[in-house]
């Protein structure tokens, strides 16, 4: 098993916010939209820089999104910032009739998704918004996993044209990504060659997922983990490619059982390559105020949760 480290750990939305002030002194049209959540999006830095391409709309966030609509029309490249459950569920109207329709090219930059988002409660910690999303035509859905790819893949949806959701978080996670390696929007990651089981992890559950990987190399198990930071256009190379050689997968997400990366990759395997999965994800429940450590701990979204079922996927193979 490669061994991961790290020297910090950051909030996955100041990631967005160091790349939201970089791309806007790379693109001058790229402009900056904010539902009166600034500084819980980090999007300060981008408001004293470029005062003249930001925008606080307030709390009207479907307003925010038809503004956003409009600006593509004249060459504007418009980031949209407030928490993951405003950013779909309250206004999912207005992306589906007046971005993803005609195809426009509107960033929609959610933070606070999952339950991670901790004691604000089951209102806030939307856990459908990956699978309501994806469903979207044209839509590209992004879920990044510490504060380095989440600043890299802010910079290059830029260069994406189309509408695009990018989902981060608020709880501080591992930075153990490259600083330095480019974001190629759907192009999985392989974090660690293995033989026995692939992990297909997206998110928060990233870490998790090396976590249980160097537990599963103790107990003799090779596990393959990759990084799936976009959850549409999906690697369906990657995944064959990977289940071809382990004959099982494991997919861990901060999200519904139900419309995530899990329906996506067993969707994938069920058209091509007929293999075991178990799934690690929110089974079918709203969330509940906690902190972001004991809500993964409840909902079992932690490494053991990952070890355990992939010795339930080892089995059903080994049974096949």
């Amino acid at each position: 098993m490669r061994k991961f480290t790290y020297t910090e750990k950051k909030d996955t939305r100041s990631g967005f916010g160091a790349g939201l002030l970089e791309v806007g002194k790379q693109n001058p049209n790229v402009v900056a939209l904010c539902a009166d959540l600034t500084g819980s999006l980090k999007m300060n830095d981008f408001e004293k820089a470029f005062p003249e391409r930001f925008f606080q709309v307030g709390i009207a966030e479907a307003n925010m999104m038809g503004l956003a609509a409009g600006m593509t029309i004249g060459g504007k490249i418009p980031y949209t910032g407030t928490f993951a459950n405003f950013s779909t569920g309250r206004v999912y109207d207005q992306i589906r009739q007046s971005i993803a329709y005609s195809g426009k090219n509107v960033k929609i930059c959610a933070s606070h998704a999952g339950i991670t988002l901790g004691e604000d409660g089951a209102t806030h910690q939307i856990l459908e918004d990956m699978g309501m999303m994806r469903m979207l035509p044209h839509m590209t859905v992004i879920n990044t996993c510490d504060y380095n790819q989440t600043k890299a893949a802010t910079i290059a949806i830029a260069h994406h044209h189309g509408p695009v959701y990018l989902r981060f978080g608020r709880p501080v996670v591992p930075v153990f990504m490259p600083a330095d390696m480019p974001f190629v929007i759907g192009k999985a990651i392989v974090l660690n060659q293995g033989t026995d089981v692939s992990i297909f992890c997206t998110g928060h559950l990233v870490w998790e997922s090396i976590v249980a990987g160097e537990i599963l190399a103790e107990q003799g198990i090779d596990a393959e983990i990759i990084n799936i930071h976009t959850i549409k256009p999906l690697d369906e190379q990657a995944i064959l490619t990977s289940v071809r050689k382990t004959g099982c997968a494991v997919t861990a997400e901060e999200h519904q059982i139900n419309g995530g990366l899990g329906d996506a990759i067993a969707q994938v395997l069920v058209r091509n390559l007929p293999a075991p999965v178990e799934m690690v994800a929110v089974r079918d429940r709203f969330g509940e105020s906690g902190t972001p450590d004991q809500l993964m701990e409840k909902y079992g979204l932690k490494a053991k949760n990952i070890v355990e079922a992939v010795h339930a996927v080892l089995r059903r193979k080994n049974n096949h």
